[in-house]
């Protein structure tokens, strides 16, 4: 199965901001993983470390190989779903010579001893037969509560909070954020600028978040925020804003939304209302 690594390497906790991996050239699941890293004098930390004699600093060594244990973890059959890994211990650290740019690192994983919460893993890492550096990890692993149906799409770069329950062929865009404790049903869509509350539920086949039905929108990046403990029942459609209007659409706490409620463009409602089915707001209406 191939390994998206900018993907696998979201799973890891506090992370450095840049990936440290450039390509995965060996790999037994479960057990042991080889990457590369390209060391490029281009790279911003060579800046200041040092000015004049760039050297790659030890940090960002174990950071490369917590990085490559992390795909090691995450892509195992008994990995659980959407598991985060973090970083918590390094043991018997020894960085044997300078890395400078125009080095290529080998980086090698073997995953030891594990429990459910807890693994070790030895590191080594190689520039052509020399080893520059070992280390044994400590790997924390901090199962995600989320519950997401295999055959839902929901973009890498979406945020799902902790307890959402993602439902079949649902589908999450890349700019979403979802809190925690919701649910998403069956085939429902949300996509553009959303933001939505704790404990809210989307019912089968509502459309939250897509483009306002307006002319004069051109594709910018309007938003729409809802707040908690909403209810949208089936075929529910919510749009997003307009410039001309605001930009935002913006709905209140613990609303209801029965079947095929429309709330257009640029609406404000607030909080504890109940819309009858087929209830419809037009644009810049407030309620």
């Amino acid at each position: 199965m191939p390994i998206h690594i900018p993907q696998a390497l979201d799973r890891l906790c506090y992370r450095y901001p840049s990936l440290l991996v450039d390509a995965i050239i060996e790999h037994e699941p479960g057990r042991r993983v080889v990457a590369v890293k390209n060391v490029t004098v281009n790279e911003e930390f060579f800046q200041g470390h040092f000015p004049g004699a760039p050297l790659l600093p030890a940090v960002l060594m174990l950071e490369s190989l917590t990085q490559v244990a992390t795909i090691l973890l995450v892509h195992r059959a008994d990995a659980p779903p959407n598991a985060r890994v973090y970083l918590r211990g390094v043991n018997d650290a020894k960085f044997r010579r300078q890395v400078v740019p125009g080095d290529r690192l080998r980086l090698e994983i073997t995953l030891g001893k594990r429990r459910a919460s807890l693994a070790r893993a030895k590191a080594t890492a190689h520039v052509g037969d020399q080893i520059v550096a070992e280390a044994e990890l400590l790997l924390g692993i901090r199962p995600d509560r989320t519950d997401i149906d295999p055959s839902a799409i929901v973009h890498p770069r979406a945020t799902i909070g902790e307890g959402t329950v993602i439902g079949p062929h649902a589908s999450i865009g890349p700019n979403v954020r979802i809190g925690a404790d919701c649910k998403i049903g069956a085939s429902a869509v949300v996509d553009g600028w959303t933001e939505i509350g704790d404990g809210t539920e989307i019912y089968p086949f509502a459309s939250i978040g897509l483009a306002p039905q307006d002319l004069k929108y051109q594709g910018e990046p309007t938003r729409l925020v809802i707040g908690t403990r909403n209810i949208f029942r089936e075929f529910v459609t919510i749009n997003r804003g307009t410039r001309g209007g605001g930009g935002v659409t913006m709905i209140g706490d613990r609303n209801v939304f029965m079947a095929y409620v429309h709330v257009a463009h640029d609406c404000r409602v607030g909080h504890d209302t109940i819309f009858g089915p087929h209830a419809t707001l037009g644009g810049h209406v407030a309620v």
